[in-house]
């Protein structure tokens, strides 16, 4: 096992998030931890006693404390060596959320007891590891996000400080993996979107269409006041919605241009939350962007797909002058 101290370019080569990367011994770093460091002085302390006062049994108990504490050492070292982790794919989540990056852990041999996973400065997140094929062992490394786009998985450090917390074993880790970053939506109030006309002349509405009286359904943020069954309230826990036939007829543009006078990100922000507000609602809604045009269309696919295109728009540089 070595006691060197790594260096930032300890992670090894970035593996991709299907290829297992394998904790051999010469990655694993190991040193004592604060508790390691005073119970290293305590020990010292009672042999310096041991020797003043020529105690036979002061020594038998120091000399029996130092073989636990490097019994102690080998089996941190051991309880980090050979695993295999691989990365796997990270859900996509909003601007200034958390993003959860899965680590699914393999050991053979024994089971390895409180193993942490983190990326550097968040927090760690510790479980158990259960040996043997079939075992799915996942642990979640947790990354703060600031800004839409894609966001590598990073360096990710293994450690462990079983079983005495007198020393922690670490190595670091890598993969080829990252996570779609959305744009935040607005919050608050915000303007609905435009109406625009067909070519046909006809009107595309913001609203679902109220032709027919179809049923209730319960409430969902976002719910018109005008269609919650106000009469029906005092009888039920819950607000209920209106629902009426022609709402997939509705069909509207979410259209960049419409949203002059904005800066580039705060267009971003607004038409997030109008893709949002629209799947909602249940509309027919089509996307344009500077260089992109995604054609009208409801459902959680095609939400995903605005959304990435949201995520992923690049905006044009302005040259310096």
């Amino acid at each position: 096992m070595s006691a060197r101290r790594p260096t930032r370019s300890a992670p090894a080569a970035a593996a991709s998030p299907r290829e297992p990367v394998r904790l051999r011994a010469r990655r694993i770093y190991i040193l004592p931890t604060r508790h390691g460091l005073l119970f290293a002085v305590t020990l010292l302390i009672m042999l310096v006693g041991s020797i003043n006062y020529n105690s036979s049994l002061g020594h038998a108990v120091t000399f029996l404390l130092v073989g636990i504490a490097l019994a102690a050492m080998v089996q941190t070292h051991r309880n980090l060596a050979g695993l295999r982790l691989r990365g796997a794919r990270a859900a996509a989540v909003f601007a200034g959320d958390t993003a959860r990056f899965p680590v699914r852990i393999e050991a053979d041999g024994p089971d390895r007891t409180a193993i942490a996973v983190q990326s550097p400065g968040g927090p760690p997140s510790i479980g158990d590891v259960t040996a043997g094929d079939g075992h799915e062992n996942r642990l979640m490394v947790r990354r703060s996000t600031q800004a839409r786009g894609r966001l590598a998985s990073g360096p990710v450090r293994v450690s462990t400080e079983y079983p005495l917390a007198l020393f922690r074993a670490w190595s670091w880790v890598e993969w080829d993996g990252d996570c779609l970053v959305y744009p935040r939506p607005e919050a608050g109030t915000v303007p609905a979107p435009q109406s625009a006309v067909r070519e046909d002349g006809a009107r595309q509405g913001t609203a679902p269409g109220m032709d027919d009286f179809q049923g209730l359904r319960g409430y969902r943020p976002g719910d018109s006041p005008r269609h919650i069954a106000w009469k029906r309230l005092p009888m039920n826990q819950e607000p209920t919605t209106k629902q009426f036939d022609g709402s997939g007829s509705a069909e509207i543009w979410l259209d960049w241009e419409q949203l002059q006078g904005l800066e580039a990100e705060r267009r971003l922000s607004r038409l997030c939350r109008w893709v949002l507000d629209s799947d909602v609602r249940g509309l027919h809604y089509g996307l344009r962007l500077p260089g992109k045009l995604i054609e009208p269309g409801s459902g959680p696919a095609h939400k995903r797909r605005c959304l990435e295109a949201l995520a992923l728009l690049r905006l044009p540089t302005r040259r310096a002058s």
